[in-house]
């Protein structure tokens, strides 16, 4: 066994730091980094470029086992017990991977190209760590590599980094710049790749791969505190190039370009390996600025955004910019319920990303250089996912950022080889992930809460070409027959019903512009919906071309390229959230709708049927919380008039399915719904159906919070005597004056004033019941 070395006595431990006096305070960047949560610890800014942070899978080219890509798809997982090194960009909480960018591991002793197994690290490159012995905060992240006694820190800023390494023992010290690590799957995916030395402390690098995104190219400069004595560069065929001797000593620059022995490497798997003398004399500080554009670039934005040698001063101007976005929120609670609260805010605010440098470059969709003159370009439009909850959310928490965002998404239109919004974009790729055009409920949501700044005519042009596009999925078989027949298209029926619900917000958008002849049309296709329903088994089923059912069908069941997109007929039957009236009148009123939503949270499920899908996860009966088609569906009792069992059902949802622990995530977070979700649910209301400006009731999940608006004024949530058994609302009031309804509007929120609910250990069986008094659909409010 190998025997660990202390580390330095001035090392600060997780449980020797202070505490701040602000909201990040109560930020656990742990929480969902164990479980299927996938989210990742370290150091980012709010909406930053840079994603810096510590990587635990042992995902890159070689022979040792790899572990499960899905666990690993932010890269960290809580379960693991070694590093492997700090790559500079992530997802947070996605159900697939990819990005791990240009990894970065210190080491002392023998020096390693390979990252070595988990079960012998001391085979590589790799450390052993302890949870004991990390700790991390907003834009902060610190670990002890044990095998080295190495204490190191990670900080950044939108497009740079910091990393700081102290060293505790040691004559020599090397650092491992791992072009060849990916998320991806097994295999390298690296293009190509190079690396310039300009001078024995800053390097050039640059890399393209194929993943998730192909040919996704990323430019880095890396600067060093102090001078390099020796680098080694590794390239794939095993040549290695030793750099002493090639810099030109007198003007510390390459010599010669064409010189055999100038220290430039290429090719498909580069490995770095800079040595330091009497490492435990200083600490090491590493800056990277990185850019998607050019090395210039890169260089410029390390330059303009860390243009000193002070890490604790970036750390101390990062935690300041989380300090002032966290603030949006207050609340009183338990430490755990404001560890959540706060922690989700901070998974919220970290998507859209900057996808631009300093000077205002970008790459475009199209593969060339665009420059930004009056906005900054936003990417990782999750879409499928973050309409839901997370994009109402930003109209409220970060509103100045949302009209970029929906430029970016109107210039995505417009670079596009086929005038399409982002289905499922990063990084100037679109992946076509997931299904339908959800952009359009983003932009049509924002504008009718009277968000401008963005090109809305534009906007018009790309809606209409997206939601008429020839060639995208089946939306001419949908417009031809009504729904997506399922002998032309998986997925057919979760199809047929999510552009139902986007052409409902078309709609919604073309009436308030004036153009009532566009908005009848998207009304009428908004009813699209019932096309797929079966009156006689009251299910979403699915359909041919020549209007014969399913025969195969088992509401149960979710299959892979089945019927139904990551879930089953037993939750897509409740997915027409634009209008639920209209659904509670095809399942034969309310006595049976909610006869029906019972069901679904109290039949027990064949985990045989949903085997098939990785993301069906955090069940309760058929309901499945840790994915995306069930978020709205516990509020669905408020429109059949019983809203006390919503409040039962967020509560039984708050209390099982989420925790502040790392597993404290039901499912991936899906870069900020789950935590858009779980915010919305703490104050007591919901979006069911974005673009509709009402949100549904649920129940206050703590005794006290507020918003502060962009208008100046404050809305807050307060609830009298909330306990784990008072749950139920007993009454409710807006602003002082009694409110009847089970909803809230857009309006009363910015409007300010206060939300108060009384509380009981009973259900008020007689509020909020009358149709007049349920939140708004389409079939009873036109």
């Amino acid at each position: 066994m190998m025997t660990l070395c202390p580390l330095a006595p001035q090392v600060l431990y997780a449980k020797d730091t202070p505490r701040d006096p602000e909201n990040s305070q109560w930020v656990d960047p742990f929480i969902g980094t164990g479980g299927d949560g996938h989210t990742f610890p370290g150091a980012v800014t709010p909406f930053g470029m840079v994603q810096l942070s510590p990587d635990t899978a042992n995902l890159y080219r070689g022979k040792d086992p790899q572990p499960e890509i899905y666990k690993h798809s932010a890269g960290y997982h809580y379960d693991d017990s070694t590093i492997i090194g700090f790559s500079h960009t992530h997802f947070s909480g996605t159900g697939h991977s990819d990005l791990g960018d240009l990894l970065i591991m210190p080491m002392i002793g023998e020096a390693h190209i390979t990252a070595g197994t988990a079960e012998h690290p001391e085979t590589g490159y790799r450390s052993r760590f302890d949870h004991d012995r990390e700790t991390a905060s907003p834009g902060y992240y610190a670990v002890d590599l044990l095998d080295y006694g190495i204490h190191a820190e990670l900080t950044a800023t939108d497009r740079a980094s910091m990393h700081r390494y102290s060293f505790s023992r040691g004559e020599e010290a090397h650092v491992m710049l791992d072009l060849t690590t990916s998320m991806y799957n097994f295999d390298n995916k690296v293009i190509w790749s190079d690396v310039r030395i300009l001078d024995k402390q800053t390097l050039l690098i640059h890399r393209s791969t194929n993943g998730w995104a192909n040919n996704r190219p990323m430019y880095f400069a890396v600067r060093f505190s102090r001078p390099f004595t020796d680098i080694d560069l590794h390239n794939l065929d095993n040549k290695r190039y030793r750099c002493n001797g090639c810099l030109d000593k007198k003007n510390n620059r390459p010599s010669t370009i064409n010189n055999p022995d100038e220290p430039y490497a290429a090719g498909k798997a580069i490995k770095i390996l800079a040595h330091f003398t009497e490492p435990t004399r200083e600490p090491l500080l590493i800056k990277v600025g990185q850019s998607a554009v050019s090395y210039a670039n890169a260089m410029e934005n390390l330059d303009t955004e860390i243009d000193h040698w002070d890490f604790d001063r970036v750390r101390a101007e990062t935690k300041k910019k989380w300090d002032t976005q966290l603030s949006v929120i207050n609340m009183k609670g338990t430490d755990s319920q404001k560890r959540q609260v706060y922690t989700a805010l901070y998974h919220a605010l970290q998507a859209p990303h900057i996808y631009q440098d300093v000077n205002g470059e970008y790459l475009g969709l199209n593969g060339t250089i665009q420059k930004a003159t009056d906005h900054t370009n936003y990417t990782l439009f999750s879409l499928w996912d973050t309409y839901r909850a997370l994009h109402p959310l930003l109209t409220y928490v970060a509103p100045d950022r949302v009209p970029d965002m929906i430029q970016s998404m109107l210039l995505h239109y417009q670079q596009s080889y086929n005038n399409m919004l982002p289905i499922w974009s990063f990084q100037a790729h679109e992946t076509w992930t997931m299904i339908g055009y959800h952009a359009v409920s983003v932009i049509s949501d924002a504008y009718l809460k009277g968000i401008r700044g963005f090109d809305i005519d534009l906007a018009k042009q790309a809606i209409l070409d997206t939601a008429n596009h020839p060639s995208y999925d089946a939306i001419p078989a949908y417009k031809k027959y009504g729904y997506v027949p399922m002998d032309k298209l998986a997925e057919s029926v979760s199809i047929t019903l999510e552009y139902a619900y986007d052409d409902w917000t078309i709609a919604r958008l073309f009436e308030e512009l004036g153009d009532d002849e566009t908005a009848q049309e998207f009304y009428g296709r908004a009813t699209s919906y019932k096309n797929l329903f079966d009156p006689r088994v009251k299910f979403m089923r699915g359909k041919d071309s020549q209007g014969k059912w399913n025969p195969d069908f088992d509401p149960e069941e979710a299959k892979l390229m089945g019927p139904f997109t990551e879930g089953s007929s037993f939750q897509y039957s409740f997915y027409v959230p634009h209008d639920i009236a209209g659904l509670i009148d095809l399942m034969g009123g309310d006595t049976p709708f909610i006869e029906r939503l019972d069901t679904l949270f109290t039949k027990e499920l064949d985990h045989e049927k949903i085997k098939e899908h990785e993301d069906i996860a955090g069940l309760i009966g058929q309901y499945a919380h840790g994915n995306e088609p069930s978020h709205h569906i516990a509020y669905l009792y408020n429109y059949a008039g019983q809203p006390w069992r919503t409040q039962a059902r967020i509560r039984q949802i708050m209390d099982t399915l989420s925790s502040d622990k790392p597993d404290g995530l039901a499912g991936n977070d899906d870069v900020g719904q789950m935590s858009a979700w779980y915010i919305f649910s703490s104050m007591g209301f919901y979006p069911v159906a974005p673009g509709d400006l009402s949100y549904a009731i649920g129940a206050p999940q703590v005794p006290e919070i507020s918003l502060t608006l962009q208008n100046g004024k404050h809305f807050g949530v307060t609830a009298s005597n909330l306990s784990e058994t008072h749950k139920y609302i007993a009454s409710a009031t807006l602003n002082g004056a009694p409110l009847n309804r089970s909803y809230i509007t857009h309006q009363d929120i910015m409007a300010g004033g206060q939300l108060h609910f009384e509380m009981s250990d009973k259900p008020n069986k007689a509020w909020a019941t009358q149709q007049d008094q349920r939140p708004p659909s389409l079939s009873v409010n036109r």
